[in-house]
């Protein structure tokens, strides 16, 4: 374990309740029936109203389940977040979100919408994309009734979540038929050719997230082996050769997290092609690290997030 030593003391608990796994279909039935490990995250203190809907899914596919959570109360429209799961595109539920998506929406008197994809490799790619297009269709067809201002919704996810995040302002702008207010990614997942880099970051990814992991999750999205030459860049963000005309972007990731490499780039990227993009990197933090409440690291990095939202879902405030 050459990177423990550079592990902030204060996220080490994390590390006793997730023990190193590899990651296989076997496996993968126990992953999904397993509670995340929360910490106790601060459950939002304002009246919030929640409700499951069930939505259009993709022309030829399933209906989508979305959660929707809105302030009581309110007496305008307000800005709206879609919200995408993380779990390295196999595992994850918008159910686990409950008590983050009710805290932002409180905290931030705001909309969230968060939407269950389909999960591979049950679901191989286009699936869980088409899914999370479907969800951002339905909010800007029904912004009246959800009391949303259309000009003020943009996405959000973290990890799988934020590489769909990604791929969605992506497959959005090239589409034509909205406009995104922002991109919000948290440790994002971007790029499948992390799996097969021939010098990969000697203390990135030993804990939580591995390459191992990673290598099946991608896999497992993509139908085939990670690194080919025809990967779209709605699976994998990062492989998309135009960034311009995107949304702005928040972009954060723990030094070290198995995608901080990843995530550097395509922030260097995005702002050779005029994105704005608000970049943070957590010294001594892994993947998921912003699960443990009590370290400050986590302190600090749910308190720029936060404070990055607030600037793009209420501007004029």
């Amino acid at each position: 374990m050459h990177s423990r030593p550079l592990v902030d003391p204060q996220l080490l608990p994390l590390l006793e309740l997730i023990p190193p796994f590899d990651l296989s279909a076997e496996i993968l039935p126990i992953l999904r029936n397993r509670s995340l490990p929360f910490f106790g995250n601060p459950k939002v203190k304002t009246a919030v109203a929640s409700q499951k809907r069930i939505i259009p899914g993709p022309a030829g596919a399933s209906d989508v389940v979305v959660h929707v959570y809105a302030p009581k109360g309110r007496d305008a429209d307000l800005p709206c977040i879609l919200h995408i799961h993380g779990g390295g595109y196999v595992t994850g539920s918008a159910v686990d979100l409950w008590d983050i998506d009710c805290f932002l929406a409180g905290h931030l008197t705001c909309v969230v919408v968060s939407v269950d994809y389909r999960l591979a490799p049950e679901t191989i790619f286009p699936g869980a994309i088409y899914d999370c297009y479907a969800a951002l269709k339905w909010v800007f067809a029904n912004a009246p009734e959800l009391a949303v201002d259309p000009g003020r919704i943009g996405v959000m996810g973290e990890s799988a979540g934020g590489g769909l995040a990604a791929a969605l302002a992506l497959l959005t702008r090239d589409l034509g038929e909205y406009d995104l207010a922002f991109q919000h990614l948290i440790y994002p997942m971007l790029d499948d050719r992390t799996c097969t880099n021939p010098d990969p970051h000697r203390f990135a990814g030993e804990f939580i997230w591995t390459a191992q992991h990673n290598w099946f999750g991608w896999s497992s999205l993509l139908g085939a082996a990670p690194g080919g030459t025809a990967v779209s860049p709605y699976a994998a963000a990062a492989r998309a050769q135009d960034l311009s005309r995107l949304p702005p972007a928040y972009i954060a990731a723990g030094a070290l997290d198995l995608f901080l490499e990843e995530d550097l780039e395509y922030t260097r990227r995005l702002t050779r092609h005029g994105v704005p993009v608000e970049l943070h990197v957590y010294p001594g933090a892994f993947h998921a690290f912003d699960l443990v409440p009590d370290a400050q690291v986590s302190a600090n990095a749910r308190r720029d997030s936060l404070a990055a939202l607030r600037r793009v879902l209420h501007p004029a405030a």
